[in-house]
C-alpha cells in the first residue's frame, strides 16, 4: 500500500464566533486558566481600570495544583469566577474586556483558540472544533460534507507536509479573533499553542493509512452507521493483535485486506445477526447521561436536554425498565431514524470530529508526546470503546429529545441537545474514565456489548434474530481476511 499523505480537515478554519448573539454563554460555569505569557503581559499593563480588574480577577495557581495529570500540563494561573459563576472580564453585552479595550493580542492561548483543538500530526496542524460551543457544534453537524468542505489533503514532497508549511497554508484562512473570546478547560483534550515542531517521523507507525481507513469507514453509506462502527471496532481489534503479534500481518497488508472485506459486503449477513437488546441498550444510556448529574454547576441548557429525553421515552410514576424501553424504541424507530435517514451527514460528523478530537484510534497517550513510560503499544479497542460509548450517549439523548418533540423533531433540537451535552460531558477531566469503567462493570465493553450498544432496529434492521455468537462473526472476518491476503490489488472503499 502507498504510503498515505496526510488528510488535514479544515473545517475548523471556518468556524466564526457569533458573539454576543449566541445563545449561550461560554465564559461561565467551568475553570479559565491562563498561561504564563499572558499572564506576564497583563502584570506589564499600564495602570488603568481594565489592569485593575485584572488583578483582582487573575490568581496564580498554587505549585501543588499546577500540574495536571502525569505532570504533561501545567496550569499557571486562573481566572476567579464571580459570584454568578461568570468570567468578570464579560461585560453586560457579553463581550470580553480584554480583547476590546486592550486587542487579541493579550488573550490567553485558551481564551483566543477556543472552542478551536489543535494536533500535532507529524510536522503538520491537525484542527478540529470542541461542540460545547454552539456554532461549533452547528458547523460540524449541519455541514453536509464536512472534510469535503474546506479539506487540505495534500503533500509536498513525499507525501509530507513540513509543520511551518502546513501553519502557513493554514493561517491564510484562518479567522480573526472571536468578537468574544471564550474561555475553556480543555484539560481532557487540550490544544497546541503553535504550530508543531515535531517531524513526521515521530507520528506511531501507520498513522495516516490508518487514519484514512477510519475515515472512509466512517462515510460508507453502503452500511447502516451501527455497522460501521461495528467494523471499526473489529478493525481495531485486529490491530491490536498485529501490534501485540498475535497476528502475523504487516498493517499495510491488512488495511488492503480490510478495505476489500468492507467493499465487498462480505461480513453484512453475519452482523445482521448479531444481538439487538434495547432494554440494555437504555440502561448504559442512563447510567452515562447519570454519571456527572451530581455536579453543582449542572447548566440549564444540559437540564432541558435531560427533561426532554426523559419525556421522550416515557419517564413518570410509575415507570419502568420495560416501559421505558418500549417507549425508547418507538422514539426511535418513528422520529430519531427517520430524521437521520433524511440526514445521514450529521451523526456521520459528530464522528468525524470526534476521531479527530481525540486522535482516534491512537488516543492521546498513544502519541509518542504523552506516551507512558513503558512504551506500551495503546489499546485501539480501548479507544474504540471510549469512542462507542461517547456515541451511544449522544444517541441515546437524541432518541429520547426526538421523542418529545416528535414529527417537529428538527437540527435546531440536534445542535441544542449536542451542544448542552458535549459542555456537560465532554471537558470534564474524569469522565471517559468513568464512562469505560460502567462498561466494564455493565459487561458491555467487549465486542458483543458495544455491538448492543450502538444497534437498534429501525428501517435499517430487515429482521430482529437472537444473534449469531460473536465468534463466528469474528471468524468469518478471519477468513475473508485469509482469502483476500493473495489479491493483488483492491477496489476502492464506496464513499457513500
Amino acid at each position: 500500500m502507498p504510503q498515505a499523505s496526510p488528510l488535514l480537515p479544515l473545517y475548523a478554519d471556518r468556524f466564526r464566533c457569533i458573539g454576543a448573539a449566541c445563545e449561550d454563554i461560554c465564559c461561565e460555569g467551568w475553570s479559565v486558566p491562563i498561561d504564563q505569557a499572558a499572564y506576564e503581559k497583563y502584570r506589564n499593563l499600564p495602570a488603568s481600570p481594565v489592569r485593575t480588574l485584572i488583578d483582582a480577577s487573575v490568581l496564580l495557581t498554587p505549585k501543588a495544583d499546577a500540574e495536571s495529570e502525569a505532570g504533561k500540563k501545567q496550569v499557571f494561573a486562573k481566572i476567579r469566577m464571580n459570584d454568578s459563576n461568570r468570567c468578570p472580564l464579560l461585560t453586560e453585552g457579553r463581550l470580553c474586556r480584554i480583547q476590546a479595550e486592550l486587542g487579541e493580542g493579550l488573550l490567553s492561548h485558551t481564551c483566543a483558540t477556543y472552542p478551536r483543538i489543535v494536533h500535532a500530526a507529524g510536522g503538520a496542524e491537525e484542527k478540529s472544533l470542541t461542540l460545547s460551543c454552539p456554532e461549533a457544534a452547528r458547523l460540524v453537524l449541519l455541514t453536509p460534507d464536512l472534510l469535503a468542505a474546506g479539506n487540505l489533503d495534500r503533500a509536498v514532497g513525499q507525501g509530507f507536509i513540513p509543520g511551518a508549511q502546513a501553519a502557513e497554508s493554514t493561517r491564510a484562512l484562518a479567522p480573526a479573533a472571536c468578537s468574544s473570546p471564550i474561555p475553556s478547560q480543555n484539560r481532557h483534550f487540550p490544544s497546541a499553542s503553535s504550530a508543531p515542531d515535531n517531524d513526521e517521523d515521530s507520528l506511531p507507525p501507520d498513522f495516516w493509512p490508518i487514519r484514512k481507513t477510519v475515515l472512509a469507514l466512517v462515510r460508507n453509506r453502503i452500511y447502516p452507521l451501527w455497522q460501521r462502527l461495528f467494523l471499526l471496532d473489529l478493525l481495531c481489534r485486529r490491530l491490536d493483535s498485529i501490534a501485540k503479534g498475535e497476528l502475523k500481518r504487516s498493517v499495510p497488508d491488512f488495511l488492503r485486506d480490510f478495505e476489500v472485506t468492507v467493499a465487498t459486503g462480505a461480513l453484512r449477513t453475519a452482523m445482521d445477526t448479531l444481538p439487538l437488546d434495547p432494554a440494555a441498550q437504555l440502561d448504559v444510556v442512563l447510567r452515562l447521561a447519570g454519571l456527572l448529574l451530581h455536579r453543582s454547576n449542572i447548566r440549564p441548557r444540559f437540564v432541558d436536554c435531560v427533561q426532554a429525553f426523559t419525556a421522550g421515552i416515557g419517564n413518570g410514576p410509575g415507570a419502568t425498565l420495560e416501559s421505558l424501553t418500549a417507549q425508547y424504541s418507538v422514539a426511535h424507530d418513528r422520529f430519531y431514524e427517520p430524521f437521520f435517514r433524511r440526514q445521514p451527514h450529521i451523526m456521520e460528523n459528530y464522528l468525524i470530529n470526534t476521531i479527530i478530537r481525540c486522535q482516534f484510534p491512537f488516543g492521546h497517550v498513544g502519541m509518542p508526546a504523552n506516551a507512558e513510560p513503558s512504551n506500551a503499544p495503546p489499546s485501539m479497542a480501548h479507544e474504540f470503546a471510549l469512542l462507542a460509548a461517547q456515541f451511544a450517549l449522544m444517541k441515546g439523548l437524541l432518541i429520547g429529545v426526538a421523542g418529545f418533540h416528535g414529527e417537529a423533531f428538527s437540527s435546531v433540537h440536534v445542535v441544542h441537545t449536542v451542544q448542552a451535552a458535549s459542555k456537560h460531558f465532554e471537558h470534564h477531566p474524569g469522565f471517559l474514565k468513568m464512562a469505560h469503567e460502567l462498561l466494564v462493570e455493565s459487561r458491555m465493553d467487549g465486542a458483543r456489548g458495544l455491538a448492543i450498544l450502538l444497534r437498534n432496529a429501525g428501517s435499517e434492521i430487515a429482521s430482529i434474530s437472537p444473534g449469531l455468537p460473536l465468534t463466528t462473526v469474528l471468524a468469518h472476518a478471519s477468513d475473508r481476511e485469509a482469502k483476500t491476503a493473495s489479491a493483488e490489488k483492491s477496489p476502492q472503499v464506496p464513499q457513500g
